[in-house]
């Protein structure tokens, strides 16, 4: 993973709305969050590592037998709206 680059904040809100539209699966964006957070010589901005830190484990199950999620579709949605408001108020 050397040769590709670091991803910014447009390329982890993409996740998100991949995730959102249907485009990616949750077992998908989590492999890929995780093989990010995992990079302890990585520097992260405070809301990438906020973001990208809710993508790593957007795969968990609610519990033994719930056949759902964690964190629904609805959460997901509302982490993006959020994403979204924190990268206006810093621009």
């Amino acid at each position: 993973m050397s040769a590709v680059p670091q991803p910014d904040l447009d390329e982890i809100e993409d996740r998100f709305v991949g995730l959102v539209e249907g485009r990616r699966t949750r077992d998908e964006v989590d492999r890929w969050a995780a093989e990010w957070v995992k990079r302890d010589e990585l520097g992260w901005d405070d809301l990438s590592w906020w973001a990208l830190s809710l993508l790593h484990g957007i795969d968990l199950p609610a519990g033994a037998g719930h056949g759902c999620y964690l964190h629904d579709d609805a959460q997901v949605r509302l982490w993006l709206a959020e994403l979204r408001g924190r990268r206006r108020t810093a621009q």
